[in-house]
């Protein structure tokens, strides 16, 4: 599930349009610039504070990955900092397009039926999709695609890619989910990877709108959230006539997703990068199902690379749909494809890790390259072999007559970041969020799989510091084995569960003392001891826990557990508060996780006043 840009290169603004830095010197005393709003608190109220608020959420988004900024508690007042951060999370120049969208059924927010991703009774209807798509023009005919599913990988694999031949100069869009800080985020095209920009999107969608309304009305309100924002990407890759589009299937991924109409006619490669158990009542019960549900997208005579490492029975089960399908199969766990994690570091702030990628492969398709001291800035041996299914997946591409230099596949490798995966805050965001000096992490893992990654990323990065984990997830995960994962990583001092609203509704919120519940029941399933000191507000003074214990036995002391009631970042500082009354000034790292909601909750407070700082 991958999310914002690919290509995000830090102390650079994206190009997209909104109003600069000018516009706000140039206005400087205007009633709608930001020092025009502090200046007259009395007149934020009405039409004023409405234009005011969109002119500074558009120059927010302008600016939302610049790593500028530092605490900026003191410079503006609470209400207009919970305005901005409401209004940046409505992305307000799409208010029209937000608001119908929010009419319609959003699965992300409510959950997914049972059995939805299954090629059964139970399933979505793909035919509700492709009636929309044809009174559209079917626009998904009209490019190149590959199609990633998997239940861990997809965003780093589509990135990856998107990247790769973005490098070679390919103009490429690229369809993700969910999002971090806009929706526009989900849809990008062109040769630099930013998200299209709200001008665009709006143009789009009031053009075919009655369109919309008329299928809605044919479909009996059925039409979907994802169904909709799906047909408007390929609309939208079709107009900017893209050489080819990187087509991630969503979270739930399936046989019966939204995205799986494309045609063997227009699929040049299908990816499935991995299998786990995410979705399991939606995708059919079992390991199995899952993987029967992957496979649907692969279609006749066209190529399919797999990631892995599988079980052996479901590799078969994914292999043998390919047979039925007449479709070569590439694993990047195949024995003529080598990769080695070498070493890993941190560079002018950034973290980087080098490897070596070597693929020699002559059975089905031929492909090879020899990549020797490749500097990732994705962590984790996860993205060492997402970055080796990516590679396979171009190389695939290459066979089939698609120019792209090994340079190229290097270089789109090496340029590839994500925010929220694997991400060390700035001393400046960290600052913005009011904890200057303390080392975060924030991580959108959210399942065993992907805890399991971090954990590895924790242990690479940080192997002697102290831990402390601020964890917040949705109802639907597998809560368990998430904290089975991390507790059998480096232990934390401190375990503090929160929680965040998930797709801007609280209906799929796992609660905190939830959470605490079968995070204990882990430390005792491990013989971990802890101590429960069970809920803590917003303020409340934590000192007095560090040396609690329960029944050590040795001289360590025992983790602490607890729930916190406020917000994620309000979490974090509670952590790094609690943490440090227990080791001092020792090294330490405050990892957050459970979700990307998680991340985009701390990445938006750190957009918000980084602004503030700069701008009031």
């Amino acid at each position: 599930m991958t999310t914002l840009l690919s290509s995000y290169k830090p102390f650079r603004c994206n190009p997209i349009s909104h109003p600069s830095p000018s516009f706000f010197r140039s206005h400087s005393h205007d009633v709608h610039s930001p020092r025009g709003i502090l200046e007259r608190k009395a007149e934020l109220e009405g039409v004023r504070v409405k234009r005011g608020m969109q002119c500074l959420a558009r120059s927010i988004f302008s600016f939302c990955h610049m790593r500028i900024g530092t605490e900026v508690s003191r410079l503006a007042p609470r209400f207009l900092r919970s305005r901005l951060q409401s209004a940046m999370s409505e992305d307000p120049e799409l208010g029209d397009f937000l608001d119908y969208m929010e009419n319609l059924k959003n699965y992300e927010r409510s959950g997914v039926p049972r059995g939805a991703g299954t090629d059964s009774d139970d399933g979505f209807d793909l035919g509700r999709m492709r009636r929309l798509l044809q009174r559209l023009g079917n626009p998904h005919t009209q490019f190149k695609a590959v199609h990633i599913a998997g239940t861990k990988g997809k965003g780093s694999t589509a990135a990856f890619l998107s990247n790769i031949l973005r490098e070679e100069g390919y103009l490429v869009g690229c369809y993700t989910s969910p999002h971090l800080l806009t929706i526009r985020e989900r849809i990008s095209f062109g040769r630099n990877g930013v998200p299209v920009s709200a001008e665009v999107l709006k143009n789009v969608f009031h053009r075919v709108k009655g369109i919309l309304d008329h299928s809605i009305e044919l479909e009996n309100g059925a039409l979907t959230h994802f169904e909709v924002f799906t047909a408007l990407a390929f609309l939208l890759f079709s107009q900017a006539k893209v050489d080819i589009a990187i087509i991630e299937q969503a979270g739930l991924g399936g046989a019966r997703d939204a995205t799986n109409v494309i045609c063997n006619t227009e699929l040049s490669v299908a990816v499935i990068t991995s299998i786990g158990e995410e979705h399991l009542a939606a995708l059919g019960g079992s390991l199995e199902s899952i993987a029967m549900a992957k496979s649907g997208i692969i279609k006749h005579g066209c190529p399919v690379v797999i990631g892995g490492p599988f079980e052996p029975h479901i590799e078969h089960i994914i292999r043998d749909r390919a047979f039925l399908m007449n479709s070569p199969v590439i694993s990047s766990c195949d024995p003529g494809i080598q990769s080695v994690l070498k070493c890993s570091g941190r560079e002018n702030g950034n973290s980087y890790q080098t490897c070596d990628i070597f693929i020699q492969v002559q059975k089905d398709l031929q492909l090879s390259i020899d990549l020797p001291n490749v500097k990732l800035c994705m962590l984790g041996n996860h993205q060492r072999l997402n970055a080796v299914t990516a590679t396979c997946t171009a190389l695939c591409l290459r066979s089939q007559g698609w120019a792209i230099s090994d340079e190229s596949i290097r270089a789109g490798l090496e340029r590839t970041q994500l925010l929220g995966r694997s991400q060390f805050l700035t001393q400046d965001e960290a600052s913005a969020i009011g904890l200057s000096g303390t080392s975060i992490l924030i991580d959108g893992a959210h399942t065993e799989a992907s805890a399991k990654g971090l954990a590895d990323v924790i242990q690479m990065m940080h192997p002697d510091g102290a831990l402390a984990l601020v964890v917040a997830m949705a109802s639907d995960k597998d809560h368990l084995a998430f904290a089975k994962q991390l507790l059998s990583g480096p232990r934390p001092e401190i375990v503090l569960l929160t929680e965040v609203t998930i797709a801007g509704g609280k209906s799929r919120v796992a609660s905190a003392s939830t959470l605490k519940d079968f995070w204990i029941r882990a430390a005792l399933d491990l013989g971990i001891d802890f101590v429960d000191i069970g809920v803590i507000d917003h303020g409340k003074n934590l000192e007095g826990h560090k040396s609690e214990s329960r029944g050590s036995s040795d001289h360590s002391p025992a983790m602490l557990v607890l729930c916190h009631i406020g917000s994620v970042s309000e979490s974090i500082k509670a952590a790094s508060q609690l943490l440090q009354s227990r080791i001092g000034n020792k090294p330490s790292v405050v990892v957050a996780t459970g979700s990307l909601y998680v991340v985009s909750s701390v990445l938006r407070l750190c957009t918000t006043n980084q602004f503030l700082t700069t701008h009031v």
